[in-house]
């Protein structure tokens, strides 16, 4: 493939903000921000940054994978999260899904996400050889 394709989850802010959940050219994809925001724009998992991480990293792969990439494709996560407290709980969830693929991955503490109730956010970029 070397035109662009967009992917689309159907989240509440991609299209009242303008952005992709993620973009494909030629052996690259990368994924926005992604967090578990219903169609309201909050979480649906509130409180549980453990449970919101699953949730937006399954929202991750399913867009790789529309883009016609796999979880071994990924080679840098992104965690953002508001509570320093939960950094543990969701690095564990990273290494859960991507455990023998070990891609750089960065997590880094926030002031604060799109919605009060979001806990975490995270990104991947993928690339296939």
């Amino acid at each position: 493939m070397t035109g662009r394709q967009r992917v689309s989850s159907g989240g509440p802010y991609e299209a009242r903000y303008g952005y992709s959940r993620a973009i494909a050219v030629g052996d690259s994809c990368w994924v926005a921000g992604t967090t578990d925001a219903g169609s309201d724009g909050t979480s649906q998992h509130p409180g549980d940054a453990a449970a919101q991480a699953r949730a937006a990293f399954a929202i991750v792969v399913r867009a790789l994978r529309d883009a016609g990439f796999g979880v071994e494709d990924v080679v840098r996560t992104r965690m953002y999260i508001v509570r320093p407290d939960d950094a543990s709980s969701v690095a564990a969830v990273n290494g859960e899904v991507f455990g023998e693929i070990r891609p750089a991955s960065t997590l880094v503490v926030v002031a604060g996400l799109i919605d009060p109730s979001l806990l975490v956010e995270v990104e991947a970029e993928a690339r296939r050889s």
